[in-house]
């Protein structure tokens, strides 16, 4: 079979491979015991080539190396900031590139997962927002993140104690995109990987961030399940409908509404509010005093995020004192709100930096261009 036609057993679920099995001659009743047999392989051992697969018959192998594939995608590049933060550039064809940020901390380790090759929403303190979208990422290309990550942590189960503490600790849909605008391969991928005889991430540890796109924020709860971040940074319609677009659409009040429905919302299981800080631009006492009387009646954690530069980007992050100001406030109030220490800024891997690099070179070229004809 050409290579281009086959079938990557990454980003498949149990039916889709049962389906598979039968399609290439497995017997009915050795169906489910080859599912679960591939399952383990692909999801729990990060395996990449058939040979691998020595729980299968040597027949059988040939026959899924044939007709199948479980090779990565390309990383073109690995950096490595000086906080120890690490970011892939991944490329899955021709143009089609996202970045993936691992950010270790004492206590536990967050992958930031893209969902998009680029976005629509245009969030203007946001690099990636000046990317224009190209496509959805499919549910492989959105696991595959996760599996390039355990690669090169040497995470899996065959290269390290299988009772060591994890590496990955938590997942943050929190990449390139908007993942509700991506809802069912978001879905698909997530599923998958907080399926407990695979890569088993609870999902308590796995938290999807949206901007606001309101009429699938109760659908998230019901149907995925996960921990919920909403991107607010605004507590007036007329800063938010500058700063998030998306809020002319869905503004605040709309929003607030489905957050207090999202399923399972409690105490425990508390909806964090991301505000980056801008300076003279949301970040007044008398917006800190807004964001508590919004979220009022809401079980929530507020992340403060230092606005994180990036070229050309139109804002100042906020000084400390005022941020601290800014806390102190959300603090009193009765709400956790930790400032996120910004991290990889110096690989430009923080919070709004991420932008894939095919992109940057285009637009680096266009400068260039633009420079040589004003001359």
């Amino acid at each position: 079979m050409d290579s281009t036609a086959k079938t990557h057993l990454v980003g498949l679920d149990r039916h889709e491979l049962a389906e598979l099995c039968r399609t290439l001659g497995v017997p009915d009743r050795q169906v489910k015991m080859r599912v679960e047999q591939l399952w383990n392989w692909v999801y729990l051992r990060g395996a990449t080539d058939f040979d691998q697969l020595t729980t299968l018959s040597k027949d059988l192998r040939a026959t899924l190396a044939e007709n199948c594939d479980l090779a990565r995608p390309e990383v073109v590049t690995q950096q490595i900031s000086v906080d120890g933060t690490r970011k892939w550039l991944i490329r899955f064809a021709p143009g089609i590139e996202v970045e993936t940020v691992f950010i270790p901390d004492e206590d536990r380790g967050t992958l930031c997962i893209s969902s998009q090759v680029g976005c629509t929403l245009n969030c203007t303190f946001c690099h990636t927002g000046t990317q224009k979208l190209v496509r959805n990422l499919t549910a492989r290309e959105i696991i595959s993140q996760m599996l390039i990550a355990k690669d090169s942590l040497e995470e899996w189960p065959h290269l390290t104690d299988r009772d060591a503490a994890r590496k990955i600790t938590n997942i943050v849909m929190m990449g390139m995109g908007e993942p509700l605008y991506n809802f069912d391969n978001v879905k698909k991928a997530l599923l998958i990987i907080s399926d407990n005889e695979g890569l088993s991430l609870s999902k308590r540890r796995i938290t999807l961030s949206t901007s606001g796109v309101v009429p699938e924020i109760e659908r998230c709860g019901r149907e995925i399940g996960v921990m919920l971040a909403i991107s607010l940074h605004g507590t007036t319609d007329d800063i938010r409908d500058k700063l998030v677009p998306l809020n002319k659409k869905y503004p605040i009040k709309e929003l607030l509404a489905a957050c207090k429905k999202y399923p399972g919302l409690s105490n425990a299981r508390r909806i964090t509010f991301e505000y980056v800080m801008l300076k003279d631009v949301n970040d007044s006492l008398a917006d800190a005093k807004r964001l508590v009387k919004l979220l009022s009646g809401i079980p929530a954690k507020i992340n403060l995020i230092p606005f994180n530069p990036w070229p050309g980007s139109p804002y100042e992050c906020s000084d400390w004192e005022t941020i601290e100001a800014f806390a102190e406030v959300v603090n009193r109030a009765g709400y956790a709100s930790p400032v996120r220490t910004p991290r990889g800024r110096d690989i430009m891997a923080a919070c709004g930096q991420l932008k894939s690099e095919s992109e940057k070179q285009r637009a680096s070229e266009r400068r260039k261009a633009a420079n040589a004809a004003a001359e």
